[in-house]
């Protein structure tokens, strides 16, 4: 979530932006025949990084070769309007406690901006409860490397998707509750949460409007949250520099809803 998207692009008179997205990488650098599983997937191909066991698109989702080489058969378009709360067909079976632990390669400062991020899911009193733990969580907070901000999948088999690159380099001396964002942001993915404007991306994150695509995991719209833009989401797919995004009225309704 920085605009080199969750990357830094600095803009003179304007205020810097982040989005959960790597680099883009030009398409003569991706097999045609991946593009052409991303987009049989239901994803856009305007913006794709390679990365560990697959690809990175939307900008911070991780689609692996396994998920690609899956069958699209069950693929559903479920669109009501074009800026919603929206999530993805699989999501975390609860009640449960969710575990979260931080790499030790990461900055302590890491440690607080998680427990930030942590509490504010369990002020929401959910079925999902989240609790820090000093290695192998449910959701590890990694090391991750190049010009993006951070990176997470979805969930499968009822459980959260299980790892969020983090480049601390990329973040850079981010306040502590702007790094919580992005970090609940992730955690929000890893649950089954997609972006809250996947329909078009240049809500939040400016430029040409960019529609992400259904995706053969679903998006859904989650009932009673708006049909209008939503500037105050934390599943907004681009954040600006400094910027705090705690869950405003209409991500409590998605997450009570949900969980």
């Amino acid at each position: 979530m920085f605009k080199k998207f969750l990357s830094v692009v600095a803009i003179t008179g304007v205020v810097v932006m982040f989005s959960c997205e790597m680099e883009n990488v030009s398409k003569n650098q991706i097999p045609q025949g991946d593009l052409d599983k991303i987009a049989q997937h239901g994803f856009g191909t305007s913006q794709v990084q390679r990365t560990d066991g697959g690809y990175l698109v939307e900008g911070d989702i991780v689609l692996t070769h396994e998920f690609l080489n899956s069958s699209t058969d069950n693929y559903k378009l479920l669109r009501i309007a074009e800026v919603e709360q929206y999530r993805t067909t699989n999501l975390v079976s609860g009640p449960r406690v969710i575990t979260v632990s931080v790499a030790g390669q990461l900055p302590s400062s890491y440690v607080a901006a998680t427990d930030e991020a942590i509490a504010r899911y369990n002020t929401q009193s959910l079925t999902l409860t989240f609790q820090r733990v000093a290695s192998n969580g449910d959701i590890r907070l990694v090391k991750g490397n190049g010009n993006f901000l951070a990176s997470a999948g979805f969930p499968s088999g009822g459980n959260p998707y299980g790892q969020v690159k983090v480049n601390s380099r990329a973040i850079g001396n981010q306040p502590q509750s702007t790094v919580a964002t992005i970090i609940a942001h992730e955690i929000g993915h890893c649950i089954g949460f997609r972006h809250t404007d996947f329909m078009d991306r240049s809500f939040s994150c400016g430029g040409s409007p960019t529609n992400e695509g259904a995706s053969s995991v679903g998006a859904i719209h989650i009932s009673g949250t708006p049909s209008g833009p939503d500037s105050g989401s934390w599943m907004l797919a681009c954040i600006g520099s400094g910027q705090n995004r705690p869950f405003n009225n209409n991500d409590r309704t998605a997450l009570d809803f949900l969980y």
